[in-house]
């Protein structure tokens, strides 16, 4: 498996927003792999939070506020980047999808340059899940499983989708 479904909770929409968790999993045209999933401690976060990203997040489900619980496992922010790296790497993941072309994959790896560290994918692997989506939008996602807002359970099934679509129209995984 050499494609990965990335997915990111944040607190705000711009390149610079901080990133309160990150989810991802390996997945090809035959299926899912393994997950990454990582929670932010909230006093590591960097970046420049939006008040209005913080006040959405106050209307989300209970489910998809649990990260805010004091019970979550969280790490800093250079702990889940050093750990998505090596797993990045462990799993040999060259194309990094994402669910817009300026969105996850952008903010991921502004994180990344702002804690002095290395994007663990080369730029021209950036892949745009909303785009193909848009193109195919007839072939909608017939199974939507986890917690919305919950990054793995994002990226899970963002990744079933772009699968499904692929087993349709051949979009290349």
């Amino acid at each position: 498996m050499k494609d990965g479904m990335l997915d990111l909770e944040t607190f705000g929409t711009d390149p610079d927003a901080p990133v309160i968790a990150i989810g991802c999993v390996e997945f090809d045209a035959e299926g899912i792999g393994s997950t990454f999933y990582r929670i932010i401690d909230l006093s590591t976060i960097v970046g420049n939070p939006n008040m209005d990203t913080i006040r959405w997040w106050m209307n989300q489900s209970d489910e998809a506020r649990n990260i805010f619980k004091d019970s979550a496992p969280t790490v800093s922010i250079q702990q889940a980047l050093v750990d998505f790296s090596e797993w990045v790497n462990t799993t040999g993941i060259k194309r990094v999808w994402g669910n817009s072309a300026s969105f996850d994959n952008v903010i991921l790896r502004n994180t990344y340059k702002e804690c002095g560290l290395k994007a663990p994918w080369m730029w021209w692997n950036d892949m745009c899940y909303r785009t193909i989506k848009n193109l195919h939008s007839g072939i909608k996602m017939s199974t939507r499983s986890g917690t919305h807002h919950n990054a793995v359970d994002d990226a899970i099934s963002q990744a079933q989708h772009l699968i499904e679509i692929n087993n349709l129209v051949k979009v290349g995984l």
